[in-house]
C-alpha cells in the first residue's frame, strides 16, 4: 500500500481520540477511507497488459502498433501512480516526467520516469522549470506514439507555464490573492487556464495527434474534468470573460498584476484566442478517465463504519461554503441525531466529503479543515458522546503539516481551562495554534492520494 506510514492506524492518535474508547474504530474508519483512493491501487485496476496490447481506461491499444510509450504527469499522486504504470509495463516505457509537491516522492526507483518536485499550493521557479522539461519531453513524440498522464490534485501549481508577458510572480500574486478572499477551486481555475500555456487542453494541443490517455485522480466536488488541475488534457468550458467575471465578482480589478488585467481584457475583446473547446479536433485521439474521487473514499468509510458498529449514512460529498459555518451545520446534524435520531440513530457515523473555503482575515495559521474543526466547538460544546474528525486526504490542510483536527463535547471546557477562546482564534484564522495546544491536530503526513477533504461526526450511544 502506498500510504504513508504514519498514515497506520496504530498512529492515528490526538488527545481526544486516545481518550475515546472508540478511538481505533474511528482510526480504522478513516484508514479505508484512504485505502479506497489508494492512487497505485486505482491505476493498477485500470491497466491491463495482455500480450501484445494495453487496455487504459477500457481503451485498448495495439502496442505493436505503438512506437513509443511516454508517462507524464502532475499532481501529488503523481509518484505512486508512475510506479503503477512502470510496474505494469515493465521496460516498455521510452521515457516519462511526472511534477509531485515537496515531500511526496517515494523511496523507488522510477527510470526511465524522471521525478520533480515542486511548490504547492503556490507555483514556483521549480515548477516552471519542470514543465518546461516536461514540454520539450513531449516535441518528440510522433503520431504513431502513446502518451499516458496522470493528473491529480495539486497539478494546476505544480504543472505551470504562464503565457507570455506573465510572469511567475504575477500568478502568485494572484493566487494569493484568490485564495485569501474565499474563491472556490473552478473559479480560481479557470483563471488558470486563460494565463497559462498548458492548462486549459494546452496539453493536449502540444501531443495532438498523437494518442493520448489520461487517469484522473479526482480532488474537485462534482469531478468536473476541465477543473481537476485545470484541465490540461480535455476541452475547457469556462472563458475569458468567465475569468473576468471572477475578477469582478472579488473585487480585484485594481489588486491584481497590470500583465494579467491586459491579457485577460484582451482575451474578453478576442484579440487572444480562447482555450481549445469540445469540438476541436485535436481531441480526436485523447481519453480520459476518473479512476478515484471524494464518493468513493466517503463509501469506503460508511462501510467500514458499518464493520465497526455503527448505523452509518453518507450526508453529501459536496460539502462546500464558509468552511466555520460547515462545522457549526455538523454540529446542528449532531443535536438531531441526540436528540431525535435524526437522520440515524446512534450509535452514529455521519460521512461528509467535499471542500469549503477560508476568506482569510487575520494573519493565523490553518487550513479549511481545522477552521471547519474550530468552527463546530461551540455548536457541539456539551453534548455528550459526540466527537467530529476532519481531514485532508492528502495529509496537508492548507499551508501546514496537519491533515485536520478533532472535537468532541468537551473541547470549549478544555480550551477555556487554558485561557483559549475559539471565536477569538476563528477571527484571525489560527486554527492551527488552536488545536496545536489542545493537542487535538491530526497528523497523517502525506498520505500519496488527494480526493478533496472528509469529515466524520461520531455519536456514540
Amino acid at each position: 500500500m502506498w500510504l504513508n506510514a504514519g498514515m497506520e492506524v496504530e498512529r492515528i492518535s490526538t488527545r481526544t481520540l486516545r481518550k475515546c474508547v472508540e478511538g481505533q474504530s474511528i482510526a480504522r474508519i478513516l484508514h479505508a477511507a484512504l485505502t479506497s483512493v489508494d492512487p497505485y491501487a486505482t491505476t493498477r485496476q485500470n491497466l491491463v497488459h495482455d500480450g501484445g496490447q494495453l487496455t487504459v481506461a477500457n481503451t485498448t491499444y495495439d502496442l505493436e502498433s505503438i512506437d513509443n510509450i511516454f508517462v507524464i504527469g502532475a499532481g501529488k499522486a503523481g509518484f505512486p501512480m508512475a510506479r503503477a504504470v512502470l510496474d505494469v509495463l515493465s521496460d516498455q516505457v521510452t521515457e516519462g516526467l511526472v511534477i509531485v509537491k515537496d515531500g511526496h516522492v517515494g523511496d523507488a526507483d522510477l527510470t526511465p520516469i524522471v521525478v520533480r518536485e515542486a511548490r504547492h499550493p503556490l507555483p514556483d521557479d521549480r515548477g516552471v522549470s519542470a514543465t518546461r522539461e516536461l514540454v520539450e519531453l513531449l516535441r518528440q513524440v510522433s503520431a504513431h506514439d502513446l502518451v499516458i498522464c496522470l493528473i491529480s490534485g495539486g497539478g494546476s501549481a505544480l504543472l505551470t507555464s504562464p503565457v507570455e508577458g506573465v510572469t511567475l510572480n504575477d500568478v502568485q500574486k494572484l493566487t494569493d490573492l484568490l485564495l485569501h478572499c474565499g474563491a472556490e477551486i473552478n473559479e480560481i481555475n479557470s483563471l488558470r487556464k486563460h494565463l497559462d500555456v498548458v492548462k486549459g487542453g494546452g496539453l493536449a494541443k502540444l501531443i495532438a495527434p498523437t494518442k493520448l490517455v489520461t487517469l484522473f485522480l479526482s480532488d474537485v466536488i462534482g469531478d468536473r474534468l476541465d477543473v481537476i488541475a485545470s484541465g490540461p488534457t480535455v476541452p475547457d468550458s469556462s472563458t475569458f470573460q468567465q475569468s473576468w467575471d471572477v475578477i469582478s465578482r472579488y473585487q480585484l480589478e485594481d489588486a491584481i498584476p497590470i500583465s494579467i488585467r491586459s491579457h485577460i481584457e484582451n482575451g474578453v475583446k478576442g484579440v487572444i484566442e480562447d482555450t481549445p473547446k469540445e469540438a476541436d479536433p485535436i481531441f480526436d485521439n485523447t481519453v480520459n478517465q476518473i479512476i478515484g474521487n471524494i464518493k468513493l473514499a466517503a463509501d469506503a468509510a460508511v462501510q467500514q463504519a458499518i464493520v465497526e458498529g455503527f448505523n452509518a449514512t453518507l450526508l453529501t460529498t459536496r460539502l462546500g461554503g464558509e468552511a466555520y459555518l460547515a462545522g457549526q451545520y455538523l454540529g446542528t446534524i449532531a443535536k438531531g441525531i441526540l436528540e431525535r435520531g435524526e437522520p440515524i440513530e446512534p450509535p452514529a457515523c455521519v460521512v461528509a466529503g467535499g471542500e469549503t473555503t477560508v476568506v482569510v482575515r487575520g494573519e493565523g495559521t490553518g487550513g479549511r479543515n481545522q477552521e471547519l474543526a474550530l468552527g463546530a466547538v461551540e455548536s457541539i460544546a456539551g453534548l455528550p458522546r459526540v466527537v467530529l474528525v476532519t481531514m485532508a486526504t492528502d495529509g496537508g490542510d492548507g499551508p501546514t503539516d496537519a491533515a485536520g483536527a478533532v472535537v468532541d463535547g468537551e473541547t470549549l471546557l478544555w480550551a477555556t481551562n487554558i485561557g483559549l477562546n475559539p471565536a477569538e482564534y476563528l477571527k484571525k484564522n489560527d486554527s492551527y495554534t488552536f488545536f496545536s495546544q489542545l493537542d487535538d491536530l491530526l497528523i497523517t503526513g502525506p498520505t500519496q492520494t488527494n480526493v478533496n477533504d472528509l469529515a466524520f461526526l461520531f455519536v456514540f450511544e
